[in-house]
């Protein structure tokens, strides 16, 4: 192990990382936008846009991202839409990401039993005091451990960057792995930096699904 390289390129790592998450995090918070929409239109059975919300959730759960990002990186160009490799990302992770968002939040609102909704009419309150006091709690309960796993499926998803071009951590892994041929070295910063990205979200989420558990739901 030559610990002189790995602390010669830490620095590199850490520019990578930041980059990593910069580029991760954007995309999470749009695929939870997404993700959202699309689980209301589902939820709700809005005519039309429920089946094209399906063909959506199909395509893009269906499709490996790195085919999804050479289609807007090397694919919209043609068609006149530029794109730099940044947003390309970016969108790339958000479209993946949405459907599986769509989904975790969809099997929340479905699991809340319908006669919760029909008792809390009965007592008096309207349908946003419904969703809001009595479904929407139990639905974000039960989402939480799915949601989480799709935060970090998409941050790990990132390491498909370097096919575009993007300096994230496995294209940093990768050009001094060429470079040097430091494989160990290399590979040992590029597990550290991804553990040090991702363990703090494993650990958040399981506060946040002990947070949120709610009697009936969960252990």
């Amino acid at each position: 192990m030559d610990w002189e390289f790995i602390v010669q390129y830490i620095p590199l790592y850490q520019e990578a990382a930041w980059l990593t998450v910069r580029i991760g995090l954007l995309g999470v918070v749009f695929s939870i936008l997404i993700g959202l929409v699309c689980a209301a239109i589902q939820y709700f059975k809005v005519p039309v846009l429920r089946r094209i919300t399906g063909v959506y959730i199909e395509l893009s759960r269906n499709t490996p991202l790195l085919i999804q990002l050479f289609f807007i990186y090397y694919g919209l160009p043609k068609i006149g839409i530029q794109t730099d490799p940044e947003l390309c990302g970016i969108a790339g992770l958000a479209f993946l990401g949405g459907s599986y968002m769509a989904e975790a939040f969809r099997s929340g609102l479905e699991a809340v039993s319908p006669i919760q909704t029909e008792s809390a009419l009965s007592l008096g309150m309207n349908r946003r005091q419904t969703m809001g006091y009595v479904v929407l709690p139990q639905a974000a309960s039960i989402s939480v451990p799915a949601f989480m796993a799709n935060v970090i499926f998409l941050l790990k998803e990132t390491s498909v960057f370097s096919a575009i071009s993007l300096m994230d951590l496995m294209f940093t892994a990768k050009d001094l792995i060429g470079l040097y041929y430091k494989t160990t070295e290399s590979l040992v910063l590029l597990v550290v930096f991804y553990l040090l990205i991702l363990l703090p979200v494993s650990v958040c989420g399981t506060l946040l699904e002990r947070r949120l558990r709610y009697a009936g739901f969960g252990s």
